[in-house]
C-alpha cells in the first residue's frame, strides 16, 4: 500500500464518522460494565451471596458467543425499523432495548426481585452484544482499510470513557445518592441505573440520524438467499451443537464403564442404572443430528461466511488464524495477574487505582490515536508488527519492577508504556481484522475473528496463577514476553508474502507503449 502524507493521516480523524464512532463506542462501554463489575458491587451491597454473584457473571457468555447470531444481522433486515437500513435498524433496536433494560434493572431491588433483575440483565447483555456486532459491521462498511484504525481509536476512546464512568462513576453516584456498604438503599442504585439509561439516548439519536452505509447489489442478493426461519434455525442448530459436543464428552467421562470392563456388568445395566450413560446417548444423538445432511443444510447460513473466508485465503487461512489467535497472547496472559502483582508488590489500592485510571486511560487513548495515525501513514502490517513488539516488550518492564519493590515512579512508567502499547496494538489489530473481512459477511466474519482473538489467550491466562506459583513473578513476566515471539514470526512471514504478491502483480501489469516517433 502506498504511503500517505502526515496531513492525509491526520485527515482520517477529521470526518463525521469519527464522531459517530466515538458516540457508539460510549454506548457500547456503558452496558458492558453495568451488567458485570458494577452489578456485582450492587448485588454484594444488597447482601446477595458470593456464590449467586458468581453465577450471575455467566451473563458474560452473551458477549463470548455473539458470533452465533451475528448472521442474522448480515442477512436479515428488521420489519418496520428496516426502513432505516440494515445497520441502523439493528442499532436502534439494540440501543432501545439497552435503555429500557437499564431502567428496568433500576426498578428491581435484588433483596426482593433478584430473579427479575438477573433476567433483565441477561436481556441487556444480549442487546449490548448485538449492538457491538452492528457497530463493528457499520464501521467496516463506511471506510476503507486505511481508515479503520482511526475509527477504531475513536470507538475505543468512547468505550474507555464510558467504562470508567460506568464503574468508578457509578459507584460515586450510588454513594452520592445515599447507598453505602453500611446503609444499603435501593433508591440510590435505581437512580444510578436510570441515569445511565438516559446517557444512552445520545447514541440512539446518533443511530437515527447518521448515514446508512451503502449496500452493494451483491450483498442485497446474498441477504435474500436464506429466509428468516432458515437463519433462525441455523442459530438454534449451532447452539445445540455447541452444547452437545462438550456435554457428550463430559457424560462419557462420568459413565461407569469400569463396571462393564472389570465387574461383569452389561451395557443394559448401564442403560438402566447409569444416568450419565443415558445423558451421553442423548447428546450423541443430538450431535449426530446436527452433523447429518439435514443438520448441515440447517447450518448453511452460519457456515457460509466461514466457507467464504477459507475459499478466499485457502491454505493461507491457517497462517492468518494462527496470527489472530496469538497476537494478544502476551499482554492478555500477563494482564490476568497484573492487579494481583501490584498488591503482592506492596502498592496500595489507592495507588493502583489512581495510576491505572489516570495514566493508564490517558496512555491507552494516546496509543490508540497514534496507531490510527501511523497506519494511515505507513500501512497496517508495519504498525501491526510494532504493536506486537511493544506489547511483548513492555512485559520486561514488569520484570524490572519485580526487583524494585513498591517503586511508584516505576509503576507509573510501566503502566503508562504498557497501556500505550496496548492501545497501539489494539488499533492496529482492529484495522488488520477489518482488512480480512468480506463486506458481504462483515458482521459474522468480524465477530468470529474477534472471538478467535481472545480464545487461546484466555485459556492460557486461566493458568497464569499456576505459572506464578511455580516460576515466580520474575520468570512469569519473562515467559509472557516470549509468548509474543511466535506472533512476530507469523507477522513477518505474512508481510513477506504480501510484498512478494504485490511485486508479482506489479511485474505482470502490462507496460504502456509509447507511440512511434515521427520521422
Amino acid at each position: 500500500m502506498p504511503r500517505k502524507t502526515w496531513r492525509a493521516a491526520l485527515a482520517a480523524y477529521a470526518s463525521p464518522s469519527t464522531l459517530v464512532l466515538l458516540l457508539l463506542g460510549f454506548a457500547a462501554g456503558l452496558p458492558y460494565m453495568l451488567v458485570f463489575s458494577t452489578l456485582s458491587v450492587w448485588l454484594r451491597e444488597a447482601g446477595v451471596a458470593r456464590e449467586t454473584i458468581g453465577y450471575a457473571s455467566l451473563i458474560g457468555l452473551a458477549y463470548a458467543f455473539k458470533w452465533v447470531w451475528s448472521p442474522l444481522l448480515d442477512q436479515w433486515r428488521l420489519p418496520l425499523l428496516g426502513k432505516l437500513g440494515r445497520r441502523r435498524s439493528w442499532l436502534v433496536l439494540s440501543q432501545a432495548l439497552v435503555i429500557l433494560g437499564l431502567i428496568g434493572m433500576g426498578f428491581c431491588d435484588p433483596q426482593k426481585h433478584l430473579s427479575w433483575l438477573i433476567a433483565i440483565a441477561v436481556i441487556v447483555a444480549f442487546a449490548s452484544a448485538t449492538q457491538d456486532i452492528a457497530v463493528d459491521a457499520y464501521r467496516l462498511e463506511i471506510a476503507d482499510d486505511t481508515r479503520q484504525a482511526a475509527l477504531a481509536a475513536s470507538y475505543m476512546s468512547g468505550y474507555r470513557i464510558a467504562a470508567l464512568l460506568a464503574t468508578a462513576g457509578a459507584l460515586f453516584f450510588a454513594e452520592g445518592f445515599g447507598s453505602t456498604g453500611f446503609n444499603y438503599k435501593h433508591s440510590a442504585w435505581a437512580g444510578t441505573y436510570l441515569l445511565f439509561g438516559v446517557l444512552m439516548v445520545p447514541a440512539l439519536l446518533t443511530s437515527l440520524f447518521m448515514r446508512e452505509p451503502p449496500v452493494p447489489l451483491r450483498t442485497q442478493l446474498q441477504a435474500g438467499r436464506y429466509t428468516f426461519v432458515h437463519q433462525l434455525a441455523s442459530v438454534f442448530v449451532l447452539i445445540v451443537l455447541l452444547v452437545s459436543v462438550p456435554a457428550m464428552f463430559t457424560q462419557l467421562y462420568n459413565t461407569d464403564f469400569a463396571s462393564v470392563l472389570f465387574e461383569g456388568a452389561s451395557l443394559l445395566d448401564l442403560l438402566l442404572e447409569d444416568r450419565a450413560f443415558l445423558r451421553a446417548i442423548l447428546y450423541i444423538i443430538l450431535t449426530a443430528l446436527c452433523l447429518s445432511a439435514m443438520g448441515r443444510r440447517g447450518l448453511a447460513p452460519v457456515l457460509t461466511p466461514v466457507n467464504d473466508f477459507i475459499l478466499r485465503y485457502r491454505w493461507q487461512a491457517l497462517l492468518l488464524l494462527g496470527l489472530i489467535a496469538t497476537y494478544r497472547m502476551s499482554d492478555t496472559v500477563m494482564g490476568v495477574m497484573a492487579n494481583v502483582f501490584y498488591i503482592d508488590q506492596g502498592f496500595t489500592k489507592d495507588q493502583i487505582a489512581s495510576v491505572s485510571k489516570i495514566f493508564g486511560l490517558i496512555m491507552t487513548l494516546v496509543g490508540a490515536g497514534m496507531g490510527g495515525l501511523l497506519i494511515v501513514r505507513f500501512g497496517i502490517l508495519p504498525i501491526l508488527f510494532i504493536g506486537g513488539v511493544a506489547s511483548a516488550g513492555t512485559n520486561i518492564l514488569f520484570l524490572m519492577l519485580t526487583d524494585m519493590g513498591a517503586n511508584l515512579q516505576m509503576l507509573i512508567v510501566t503502566i503508562s508504556l504498557d497501556n500505550f502499547s496496548s492501545g497501539l496494538a489494539t488499533s492496529a489489530f482492529v484495522a488488520y481484522l477489518s482488512s480480512l473481512t468480506n463486506l458481504k459477511f462483515s458482521a459474522t466474519q468480524y465477530a468470529l475473528l474477534s472471538s478467535i482473538m481472545l480464545l487461546l489467550p484466555r485459556l492460557i491466562g486461566g493458568y497464569s496463577g499456576v505459572m506464578v506459583e511455580k516460576f515466580g513473578y520474575h520468570n512469569f513476566f519473562l515467559i509472557t514476553a516470549l509468548l509474543g515471539v511466535p506472533t512476530l514470526l507469523l507477522i513477518a512471514l505474512h508481510w513477506f508474502q504480501e510484498n512478494r504478491r504485490q511485486g508479482l502483480e506489479a511485474a505482470t501489469e502490462p507496460t504502456p507503449t509509447r507511440p512511434a516517433e515521427e520521422s
